[in-house]
């Protein structure tokens, strides 16, 4: 918004406008908003609804997953209980009595000697489960 004095040796702009944008509030709001979308998205992820019809026959109960897990001292846990000593397959028999699915997951650690793991799987399958897992940790790429 320049205005001119009138003199007769020209115009000369007393005041002059500044054509810039400031763009470092634009940034900040933009971030802001990228964040927050950010952590409302896997808020907003839903399944299909769908009405479900009634039955009265008791739902199917979804058996845990069991994992055993044998340590760097040897120390054996059944999902993140303690196992005795000598008691695995007495431990694993009653905790697969009542169950369909007859599937333990072993995570045995990295430093283990092999004979090590092997008769914790033999000890496993002498208690009568039908399938064995074993957990392992994905290879990172550089």
């Amino acid at each position: 918004m320049a205005f001119s004095t009138g003199s007769p040796e020209g115009s000369r702009r007393v005041g002059t406008s500044l054509a810039e944008i400031n763009i470092v509030p634009l940034v900040d709001v933009v971030l802001v908003l990228l964040l927050i979308f950010m952590l409302t998205a896997p808020m907003m992820y839903r399944g299909i609804d769908v009405n479900l019809p009634r039955a009265a026959a008791k739902p199917t109960a979804v058996e845990e997953r069991m994992v055993l897990t044998v340590t760097k001292e040897r120390a054996l846990y059944l999902n993140d209980k303690r196992v005795p000593p000598g008691g695995l397959e007495s431990m694993l028999r009653d905790a697969f009595r009542n169950r369909t699915d007859k599937t333990v997951y072993l995570k045995a650690d990295a430093g283990l000697a092999y004979g090590t793991v092997i008769e914790t799987m033999d000890m496993v399958r002498r208690a009568g489960i039908e399938r064995l897992g074993m957990v392992t940790e994905p290879v990172r790429e550089r």
